[in-house]
This record gives structure tokens, C-alpha cells and sequence, in this order.
């Protein structure tokens, strides 16, 4: 083994201590790196693979009423492959125990084997046999929740008849992958399932033999889903037609999308930020080395190394510290990304996960940490290669000893000898202060931006359930009815108060823009849900024209005083240019408001409503539930409080698992950063600890001199990690904005507390690892010279 070589082991392993965190920070980067790209190419893979067992639709269509004859009229359009009509319809369901009614989407199945398209994964039980009108198959996480299994019984009523529903299996299909119901914005296993029904039985409940109402396809390879959408749309207008779409727009894929277009804004974020603290912890160890060996360094050079060759011997340690963390990050990530895709498979509910991260993932996170690593030491390597052999034998000059503006201040002649000391040690290398300091501000930044999730999800919540909402039920009429329907509610036990709805689907188009969405009217007085402004005021009605989201308004480029066309996509389908009027923010999701006559004078139809909002009396809820559950009229029951628990709930136990990751990262950042401090300023000042020993200093007071120093550059980190949390947190809630929701910039002032107990924790471990080896310190090795 050559000389260098030899040198290098034993600095690695004097150093071992340091070493080892600066390697832990490099894993950190790596694994959440890793994490975050072999999650997000699992699920990428998963649901690929899943929609192509499967069968996934490509297009989706519902018409009020279409004869079967249409089929092949569908099937002979260009670019169309596989052609499968359904029947598919909301109904209310009563599960005994459960006091809250229950809505199930019901989609009709063939009774002698798979659909040829959204086939489904049937995970207990059997398939619905022929000539048994009454067997259903349920969704396996809505059978979870409420503890079904094949041979358990349910009642629902079918357009107006309540029946007796038997379950004979449990399944998933790729178009349910999130299964959320109408108005939701959250699954909720407890209060909406699907059901799968022979095609004979629905068409029996719904009097629709020889008719469909639902229709989906499968295009020929490299066919534009847009044309044959328009052409579909023509073909299906007559009937009913609600307007096709593809599948990008489907509502479970959609969500499936978004989540992994936040999987990878997080792989391109959080990792940057540790591997660039890896790359300081790196250039403050070596440079600090290379100092306290400059006379080894003359030696070597001396003997005849060239620079090339010391230059080479420095960046193999780096090579080292950095290849320890990458194999500990491989590790690392390997296993979070496991952890994290089966926590997203089970929100997804996949009937199978394909966890095999590639290559390329561990590829760029070894490449992108060493390149940190090797960056962040190039300047201390540089400053080694540059010694001259007879200046760097010689011991480094002493810094300007100097009586400085302490010394004379009040505040220095308050303070004893070693609070002085540590003073001094800090303002005489305020670069290397700072730069510490720095270094904590960013194990800091990670925990606030982490922990103000919980701030940011709490507030969502509080303004879009509890400000902009004030019903308690919200109820979904089977078809749009005249506005005397809310007297007959009016009437039900509890009941306080009633306004109205409507909900069309529609196309926004603004230009070559365009949004497919849904157009909401109200009444020019309503007050259970008003447009509400996630700013806190309430917009009026206005009595023509269009009330925006400002997401939307972005997304069509518009602004008030500005027009768009309204493409109504069910009804008559007019198609009408309404001005903007007004635009209001909100968290989630992208609604337009107009008022509700205006919307049905729109429609060419006279005074109808297709949605109740009943304030309702907490005490006679169960009477309301029972009521409702044996209306014939009501096709959907949403509960406001049900759904703020659930969308706290899901996203809760998702922010946990998230959260922890990035504290317990954080800790090792914190830890490190402190850690190495520590050992450096030991090796540096070592002889003058000991000297201050044998005159007499006790052990608490030396340790007080050197870890002193490290609270207080501590201290100093905290207030910047606060101001660094801040703006990586902006930073982050900016980049998570999509069409389904924007993440508010909230942050309490208990999460700034919790991040620096969280870090001052860490780092008094640190510190008392090295006060131990301050405690052994040998006085008589470290006192002896060289010279």
C-alpha cells in the first residue's frame, strides 16, 4: 500500500467521528433523493401496469338515455378500438349500524365474465351470477371499512324501490384507484363505496332494457383522444350526451396524477438542501485539517509528491466520507422508498405494487452527492496544492492579536475569562461563525418547512369547511327538480334551513384555453354556502355574469370585465359568452359561481334545482339520516363534518409518516453540523485546552470554553434557521400548487418552537460525545510539540 494511502486510513480513522456524520448528512440527501425517485417511478410503474391488465377506458361518456343500437355507430368512429356500454347510477344505501346514509355508486357488469374494459381485480368471493338480481360486488375498501364480507347484506334503494342487496365478493378496478364520492375531496371508505351489478339487474331497476347511460372506449394506438371525443360528443348529443373525456381528465387518474406530479417537485427540493449542507460539513473539516497539517503537507511535498499527487490523497478522503454516505443512502432510500410507495399503494389501493427501482435512481443520487461533496472541498484542496514546501513547514502565521471593541464594552467587562475566550474565538473567523451557524439554520429549515404541513392542511380545513361552508347536509337530487322541492325538505325532522344549488358540467373557453369543470348557482341570498374568499370576505352574487376562482381565471387568462364562452355539456348544450364579473382565491379546487336564475334562464329551463343545503338540529340528525335514507328523490347525502374529519384524517396519517422522515433527517443534519464543529475545534484547540488545565482550569470549565463556542454559533443559527425555514417553506408550498389544491403559506408560531427543541436536542448529544472525549483528554500527548 503506498505511504498516502496508508496516511489516508489513519486519518479516517482519527476522524472517524466526523466521518460518520458527514456521511450520515450525505445518506440523507441520498435517501430522500432516492426515496422520492423510486417512489414516484413504483407508482409510475404500477399504475401503468395496472390500467394495462386491466384494460383501462381511454374515454368516458354518460347521456341520459342511449339505445344500444348506438354502439355500433360508436364502434365504427375513427381511432376507436373497444366499445362498452354500461349503466351506472347513485343510489343511497342504509348498512345496518351505521346510522348515516350511505351513497354507492352502482355500475352494471356483465353476469358471464369480465367487462372487456375496466376489468376488475376481485380479491374475495365470486363474480354476481345469472338471474340473481340482487348480488353485488362492492369495492374491497369500503368492505374494509365497514367490515363486509361475501354473504353480508345490505339495503339500497334503486329509483325509488328499496331492496336487498347481497354481497358476493369484494374488488378493485383501475377506475376507482381513488374512490372519491360526489362533492367529495377525499376518499371516505365509511360513506361512499362502489357496487358492481349484473347488467340484467340494473337495466330491471332503472328501466333501461336495451339502453345505456354510461359508455366507455378504448382508441387504436396513436389515435387523438380529442377528435374522437368531438366526434363522440355529436354522436351522443341527441341523448343526452353530458360531454366525453379522456382519461387524463378522469377524476381517480387525475388525483393519481397530481400526487405524483408532488412526488417529483419533492425529489427535486429537499435533497438539494442536504446535499448542500454535505458539502459545507465537507470544506469545513478539510480546510480545517489541512490547516492543522500544513507541516505534514511541506514534509510530503518536501519528499517529492507533486501537488497532483496531495491534491489526489485530499480528494480520496472526500471520495471516502462521500462513497460511505451514498452506500448508507442507497440503504436508506431503498427502504423509505419501499415504506413510502406501499403507504401511497394503500391511499391508491393497487391490487399490486411494483417496487424495483432501477439503476438510474442510485446512479443520480451518487452522482449528484459526490459531485456536492467534491465542490464543496474543491476550495480546501486547492488551498493544499498551493503550499510551498518551505512556507507550509513553517507553523501558520498568528491572526492580529489586538485589543478589540469587546474588551472595552460594557458587555465585556460583565462577562468572566472563558465567556470572553469564547467571544473572541468567534468574532476573530466570522466567515467560519457564520458558515457554522448556517449549517444549523439549515437542519432548522427543514423541520419548520416540514412541520408547517400540519399549519397549512389545518388551515384548508378551517376556511374551506367551517368559513366558506355553514350547512350541515348537503343533499343530491337523482335529477334536477322545481325549486318547491325544498319545501318538501323544509318539512323533515330537524331541518332549519334549506337553500338550493345547481351544478352543471360545462367547458370554459377562453381563446385557444379551455377548462372542463363545473358552473354552480346560487341564489342571490344564499348564506349555508357563500363564494367565500380564502382572504375571509363573501362575494355577492352577482345577478349576470360569472364569479371565478383565481386559479381558473389564471388557467383561462382572464380577468374581470373579460368574457368566456360557456359550453354547457349536457341538457340543450347551449353555448353562450358570459362576462367575468369577479375573482375570489380558494384552496381547493377551481369552482365558478353564477346566479341561479341566470343559470337556468342558461339552460333554456324554468326555475330547477339539483342540490339542497339543510342547517340542520345536531339533535335530531339520526331522524333526518333515517328519513332521508327511504327518499326516493335523494341519489347523494354529504356530510360536511364527515368530510372535514376524513380529509383530516387521510392526509394527517400521510403528513405523519412524511413529517417523520424529514425530522428524524433533520436530527442528523442538526447532529453533524454541531458534532463536527465540536471535534474540529477540539483537534484546533486542543493544546491550549490542555494548557488552560494544567493551570488550574476545572474540566467544566474547559468544556464550557469549547462547547460555549458551540451553543452560541447554535444560538446564532436558530434565529436564521427560522428566516431559511420560512422561505424553503414558501419555496415549497408554491411548487405543490395544482389544479386540485393550493397549499396556504401558514406557519404557527408552535412549529418554530418545536423545530428548535427538535434541533437544540440534537445538538446537546452532540455536544455531550465530545465533552466526553474533552473529559479524556490525555494533557500530557496533547502538550508535546514538534518543534
Amino acid at each position: 500500500m503506498a505511504p498516502l494511502d496508508r496516511k489516508l486510513l489513519r486519518d479516517l480513522w482519527r476522524l472517524r467521528g466526523q466521518v460518520i456524520a458527514i456521511a450520515f448528512i450525505v445518506a440523507s440527501g441520498v435517501g430522500v433523493l432516492i426515496m422520492s425517485l423510486s417512489s414516484h417511478e413504483a407508482l409510475e410503474e404500477t399504475g401503468a401496469a395496472y390500467y394495462e391488465r386491466y384494460r383501462f377506458a381511454q374515454v368516458f361518456a354518460e347521456v341520459k338515455r342511449a339505445p344500444l343500437s348506438l354502439e355500433a355507430a360508436m364502434a365504427r368512429l375513427p381511432g376507436v378500438q373497444v366499445v362498452e356500454t354500461r349503466i351506472s347510477q347513485f343510489a343511497v344505501v342504509d348498512i345496518a349500524g351505521f346510522e348515516e346514509p350511505v351513497i354507492a355508486r352502482l355500475v352494471s357488469i356483465p353476469e358471464r365474465g369480465q367487462p372487456l374494459l375496466n376489468r376488475l381485480a376481485l380479491r374475495s368471493g365470486r363474480w354476481v351470477a345469472p338471474g340473481r338480481v340482487d348480488e353485488i360486488i362492492v369495492s374491497e375498501p369500503f368492505a374494509e371499512a365497514h367490515g363486509l364480507k361475501p354473504g353480508d347484506t345490505l339495503q339500497a334503494v334503486l329509483k325509488g324501490n328499496k331492496r336487498t342487496l347481497t354481497i358476493v365478493g369484494t374488488a378493485l378496478s383501475p377506475e376507482f384507484v381513488y374512490t372519491i364520492g360526489p362533492g367529495a375531496l377525499m376518499p371516505d371508505d365509511l360513506r361512499f363505496g362502489v357496487f358492481w351489478m349484473g347488467r340484467d339487474a340494473l337495466e330491471a331497476a332503472y328501466d333501461l332494457e336495451d339502453a345505456f347511460n354510461d359508455v366507455v372506449l378504448s382508441l387504436l394506438r396513436g389515435s387523438e383522444p380529442a377528435l374522437v371525443i368531438d366526434r363522440l360528443d355529436r354522436l351522443l348529443e341527441t341523448y343526452g350526451g353530458v360531454g366525453a373525456y379522456a382519461r387524463k381528465d378522469q377524476v381517480s387518474n387525475w388525483f393519481l396524477s397530481n400526487e405524483l406530479e408532488q412526488l417529483r417537485s419533492m425529489s427535486r427540493i429537499l435533497p438539494t438542501v442536504f446535499l448542500a449542507v454535505a458539502g459545507f460539513l465537507t470544506n469545513m473539516v478539510l480546510a480545517r485539517l489541512i490547516a492543522i497539517e500544513r507541516i505534514e503537507i511541506g514534509l510530503l511535498k518536501a519528499f517529492g509528491y507533486s501537488n497532483v499527487a496531495i491534491g489526489w490523497h485530499y480528494s480520496k478522503m472526500v471520495m471516502v466520507m462521500a462513497g460511505l454516505g451514498i452506500l448508507l443512502g442507497w440503504a436508506i432510500g431503498y427502504l423509505l422508498g419501499q415504506i413510502n410507495t406501499e403507504i401511497y399503494g394503500d391511499q391508491f389501493r393497487f391490487p399490486f405494487l411494483l417496487y424495483r427501482p432501477g439503476p438510474s435512481s442510485f446512479a443520480i443520487g451518487a452522482v449528484v452527492s459526490l459531485a456536492a461533496a467534491l465542490i464543496g472541498a474543491a476550495g480546501a484542496v486547492k488551498n493544499a496544492t498551493r503550499l510551498a514546501p518551505a512556507e507550509a513547514m513553517q507553523p501558520p502565521a498568528p491572526p492580529s492579536f489586538s485589543k478589540g471593541a469587546l474588551s472595552d464594552s460594557r458587555v465585556g467587562r460583565f462577562l468572566d475569562q472563558p465567556s470572553r475566550m469564547i467571544a473572541r474565538q468567534l468574532l476573530r473567523w466570522p466567515l467560519r461563525s457564520f458558515l457554522t451557524a448556517s449549517g444549523i439554520a439549515m437542519a432548522v429549515a427543514v423541520l419548520i418547512s416540514s412541520l408547517q404541513w400540519f399549519d397549512s392542511i389545518d388551515e384548508m380545513a378551517e376556511v374551506h369547511f367551517f368559513q366558506a361552508q355553514r350547512q350541515d347536509v348537503t343533499v343530491g337530487l337523482v335529477d334536477a327538480e322545481d325549486g318547491s322541492v325544498m319545501h318538501e325538505f323544509a318539512t323533515l325532522p330537524g331541518v332549519q334551513s334549506v337553500e338550493a344549488q345547481r351544478i352543471v358540467t360545462v367547458n370554459l373557453r377562453s381563446g385557444h384555453r379551455l377548462h372542463r369543470g363545473s358552473l354552480n348557482g346560487l341564489p342571490p341570498d344564499v348564506r349555508l354556502q357563500p363564494i367565500y374568499d380564502a382572504t375571509g370576505r363573501e362575494l355577492p352574487v352577482p345577478p349576470g355574469g360569472l364569479v371565478l376562482a383565481e386559479k381558473l381565471a389564471e388557467k383561462l387568462d382572464v380577468v374581470p370585465g373579460e368574457s368566456v364562452w360557456v359550453e354547457v355539456l349536457e341538457g340543450r348544450r347551449p353555448h353562450v359568452e358570459v362576462p367575468v364579473v369577479a375573482l375570489f382565491d380558494t384552496y381547493l379546487g377551481m369552482p365558478a359561481y353564477m346566479e341561479l336564475a341566470a343559470l337556468n334562464r342558461l339552460l333554456l329551463e324554468p326555475d330547477r334545482v339539483e342540490f339542497l343545503d339543510l342547517l340542520v338540529d345536531e339533535a335530531q340528525q339520526v331522524e333526518l339520516f333515517a328519513e332521508l335514507k327511504d327518499l326516493p328523490e335523494v341519489a347523494a347525502v354529504m356530510l360536511r363534518r364527515a368530510a372535514a374529519d376524513t380529509f383530516h384524517e387521510t392526509l394527517g396519517r400521510t403528513l405523519l409518516i412524511f413529517v417523520s422522515f424529514f425530522a428524524a433527517f433533520a436530527c442528523m443534519l442538526a447532529f453533524g453540523v454541531a458534532y463536527n464543529m465540536a471535534r474540529v475545534a477540539l483537534s484546533e484547540r486542543g493544546r491550549e485546552l490542555a494548557t488552560l488545565r494544567v493551570l488550574g482550569f476545572s474540566r467544566w470549565e474547559i468544556s464550557y470554553i469549547l462547547l460555549g463556542e458551540v451553543a452560541l454559533t447554535v444560538l446564532i443559527g436558530l434565529p436564521l434557521g427560522c428566516l431559511a425555514g420560512f422561505a424553503l417553506a414558501w419555496l415549497i408550498t408554491s411548487t405543490f400548487e395544482t389544479e386540485l389544491y393550493r397549499v396556504p403559506f401558514v406557519i404557527d408560531a408552535d412549529t418554530y418552537g418545536l423545530a428548535i427543541v427538535i434541533v437544540l436536542v440534537s445538538t446537546i448529544v452532540s455536544g455531550l460525545l465530545v465533552r466526553d472525549r474533552l473529559d479524556n483528554l490525555d494533557l500530557i500527548a496533547v502538550l508535546k510539540t514538534r518543534e
